[in-house]
């Protein structure tokens, strides 16, 4: 998968990896990395990647890397920024990186904050759709009807996911996406807009990373389960764009065939009954029609 990616830089990362097996976190984290190049400075919250990158004082990074409080990997993004612009070291680009508990619920506020102030930094949100790291308990991403350890099969989540891009555009960033390990190519390509975005303020990209262990799927099958959670409308890839407040929202990918074969992969979902399917089925169906108002919305005003 990788090596599609043509024109890419080396590794930024070491052997030496602790994830588990099909950890789509890692795949994401390579493919950004190998994209974005050695002049990367990464900051880390609390999140599976603190344990991934290995124990201290090793690190499988080549680029510079800091870990830091569960909630502060936008506040800490923006320091760093700040310094290097200080130093004149303009062409270091800062990237936080944080999982969906980071992101949609703890840093949220420290994310706010960046975005509104214009800070100058990308802003990566690997979204495995629960607190992973610490036991699978259920976050504001995870998705109605799933399965974690705070939400068992007698009480599954009964609360749709957050739209976090939907709050990120709400920021007027100059650009935010969504982005998936089995489309390569387009990761690529908006990892390279946002880099090539640096001084306009914050950038955001939302990439789904599939977790066998919370989803309960087989590892070999992580990368057709993100496809698939594009190809049902689950996960559409788009991009919104305002550069000099002129604002575009562009739809990449999102398909519409049935979500049966995408929820069957997934343990998770294993207690679901046919009126559960249905009635995600029809939020999907809804959702789809409601990014494609949005791109007619914002594209003709």
């Amino acid at each position: 998968m990788i090596e599609k990616i043509k024109g890419s830089k080396e590794d930024q990362i070491r052997a030496g990896l602790v994830s588990c097996q099909g950890c789509g976190a890692t795949v994401a984290m390579r493919m950004v990395l190998r994209t974005m190049g050695m002049r990367t400075f990464i900051d880390i919250p609390a999140c599976c990647w603190t344990i991934i990158s290995g124990a201290h004082p090793y690190t499988v990074f080549k680029v510079p890397m800091l870990h830091v409080a569960f909630e502060t990997a936008a506040a800490v993004a923006c320091g760093i920024a700040r310094a290097l612009k200080i130093q004149g070291k303009n062409d270091i680009h800062v990237l936080a990186w944080a999982g969906d508990g980071g992101t949609f619920d703890i840093g949220l506020q420290a994310l706010s904050g960046a975005a509104e102030r214009g800070e100058n930094i990308i802003y990566a949100c690997y979204d495995n759709e629960a607190y992973m790291n610490t036991g699978i308990q259920r976050s504001s991403a995870t998705p109605e009807g799933a399965w974690t350890n705070t939400t068992p099969v007698n009480s599954p989540e009964d609360r749709p996911k957050k739209d976090m891009m939907a709050i990120m555009m709400a920021h007027d960033i100059p650009y935010a996406a969504t982005i998936s390990i089995a489309y390569p190519e387009d990761l690529r390509r908006k990892v390279l807009k946002a880099k090539s975005l640096n001084g306009y303020g914050l950038r955001y990209l939302h990439i789904l990373a599939p977790c066998p262990t919370g989803w309960k799927s087989e590892p070999a099958k992580t990368i057709e389960i993100a496809r698939l959670a594009t190809q049902t409308g689950v996960f559409p890839l788009f991009e919104f764009d305002n550069i000099d407040d002129k604002k575009r929202l562009t739809i990449n990918e999102c398909g519409s065939i049935d979500i049966k074969k995408y929820l069957s992969y997934q343990g998770r979902f294993a207690h679901l009954k046919k009126e559960n399917i249905e009635k995600i089925q029809e939020e999907v169906r809804k959702k789809r029609l409601h990014l494609l108002n949005l791109e007619s919305f914002y594209n003709n005003s």
